[in-house]
């Protein structure tokens, strides 16, 4: 076993900086800068990638999110439980050595993910994999902790969901597409969950389920391939073969359909329509990318309305946040087209966003194609370079498909994107029935009808 002493660092205290996926910085060319070598230690897959640089980030990604998820709030009370009490350390010893070496273990869910890590100094990157290897394997589960401090941490939880109309109104478009499985949200909206479903034990049977070794990959970065499979050998020694249930639901499926939420604080309207899946998945459609930066809403130029087809649309309501994205997903997509701001002009600009997505059924020019395919390439580099996305995005690509995201060959992708494909998609999109979520003043927010979509 390893083991340590923790030493006080004041080196290089940017380690301690939350390393979430969260902003973004300049890209780089497609070089090979972002390939990740991949391997199996343990029986567990792995993927690293060295940098220069004395700074080591490493993260648990596992099959955990919500969708996964056998009760409703048990992917929430994993996150809140990542770094609680284990065989070997209190919560309070962990926070301590942690802090004392610089850093300090994070945790966040996605639809699909749980992803656990921390970035610190290269040479701690032992003690941090022993202390991953704890959390995955020999965390104790605690009645009072899993009643009252997760169910306070919920608390807080949704008093933030319900202040954000935007993060609702996506949250709602979700559970309209998809119904169960990616549409469960990814807040516990009410107590219901946490004191019916959620407790120490079926905590426990959902953790040991995520931390199978089918379950789980390990991605480091700032680490050599070699290094990271020496240490992933001598501490995950514990880890189970096989989980106590399968995390494995069944194909998604797009539905459609509306959901109107009353609220007094904002107003937000999502379009959410039928997308693509990521690269490591079946559905992978490169031309949704393109058509996401066609349409944009948020212009990249200072001073400038930009290019895209929403940000010339909506320039007499120049208060108003609008933005289109495409969100990918293992076996689905969901392109979403998100309006916030005052309900007067969301009412008025909203039909125009219908309007610029028929006028790409029709046609596109070819200037405007030429800077969407370009931006959407950049975009791609753009977020490949943080380092963080890359990891989660890699951990997942191997959890869910077998495979890592290569960041490289997705950017590469939007360069045999044609026209012809954009327009296709945008007619196809079009058939099918939208995805409309609206929360505020419902007297003056849209219907989908009124926009002339399906549902």
């Amino acid at each position: 076993m390893f083991s340590r002493s923790a030493v006080p660092r004041q080196a290089l205290r940017a380690a301690q900086h939350s390393w979430r996926p969260q902003s973004r910085s300049l890209a780089a060319p497609a070089s090979g800068t972002f390939q990740y070598a991949t391997g199996e230690a343990q029986g567990i897959k792995f993927a690293a990638r060295d940098s220069t640089g004395p700074v080591t980030t490493v993260a648990i990604v596992s099959r955990a999110g919500t969708r996964y998820q056998p009760l409703p709030g048990l992917a929430e009370g994993l996150k809140w439980y990542a770094f609680k009490n284990t065989d070997r350390r209190s919560t309070l010893r962990i926070q301590r050595e942690s802090e004392l070496l610089g850093s300090a273990l994070e945790s966040y869910t996605t639809r699909e993910n749980l992803v656990v890590g921390a970035k610190f100094l290269r040479d701690d990157l032992p003690y941090f994999l022993e202390l991953l290897s704890d959390v995955a394997t020999k965390t104790n589960y605690q009645a009072h902790v899993v009643h009252e401090e997760i169910a306070a941490l919920v608390k807080m939880s949704q008093q933030r969901f319900f202040a954000d109309t935007t993060a609702m109104a996506l949250d709602s478009a979700h559970g309209v597409a998809f119904h169960r499985g990616l549409g469960s949200s990814l807040h516990t909206t009410s107590d219901i969950p946490m004191k019916k479903y959620v407790d120490e034990d079926s905590l426990a049977e959902y953790a040991a389920a995520a931390y199978s070794k089918p379950n789980f990959a390990i991605v480091g970065n700032g680490v050599e391939q070699a290094e990271l499979s020496k240490w992933i050998n001598e501490f995950f020694t514990d880890v189970p073969a096989q989980a106590p249930f399968e995390l494995k639901p069944q194909q998604t499926k797009y539905y459609g359909g509306e959901e109107r939420i009353s609220h007094a604080g904002g107003n937000s309207l999502v379009i959410g329509l039928p997308g693509s899946s990521s690269p490591t998945g079946g559905f992978y459609k490169p031309e949704i990318a393109v058509l996401a930066a066609l349409l944009g809403g948020q212009t990249t130029i200072k001073w400038s309305p930009g290019f895209s087809l929403l940000s010339k649309a909506t320039k007499d309501a120049p208060n108003m946040y609008i933005d289109t994205k495409s969100l990918i997903y293992t076996d689905a997509g969901l392109l979403t087209i998100t309006l916030s701001g005052a309900a007067s002009d969301i009412r008025k600009t909203a039909p125009k966003v219908v309007e610029a997505l028929k006028s790409v059924a029709q046609g596109v020019s070819k200037e405007d194609f030429a800077k969407a395919k370009a931006l959407a390439k950049f975009k791609e580099l753009e977020y490949g370079q943080a380092t963080e996305a890359g990891m989660v995005w890699t951990g997942s690509g191997l959890v869910h498909g077998g495979k890592p995201y290569q960041i490289d060959e997705v950017a590469k992708s939007a360069d045999s994107v044609t026209a012809e494909q954009v327009q296709k998609a945008a007619k196809e999109i079009l058939e099918h029935k939208a995805s409309v979520s609206a929360v505020g003043d419902l007297f003056q927010l849209p219907f989908a009808e009124e926009l002339g979509l399906k549902v």
